[in-house]
């Protein structure tokens, strides 16, 4: 899955559509903003239509680790 687009963030929490890199199903899903999330959760995430995950990840970070909010 990657992040189509996010829709709403309050700090590091966020509302995003993720979409399957392989068919094209949309979902929309929260998250955290920080490295760890964009290169492990979201690559881990599987698609409930073809049930693959992706190649590796596709996003990053909007706020820079550190910085405090």
């Amino acid at each position: 899955m990657k992040i189509q687009k996010k829709i709403y963030q309050h700090r590091r929490d966020f509302t995003a559509v993720y979409e399957c890199e392989h068919c094209g199903h949309q979902v929309q899903g929260h998250g955290y903003d920080d490295a760890y999330f964009h290169q492990t959760v979201i690559p881990g995430m599987h698609c409930d239509e073809c049930d693959r995950t992706s190649t590796g990840p596709s996003s990053c970070a909007d706020v820079p680790a550190g910085v405090v909010l």
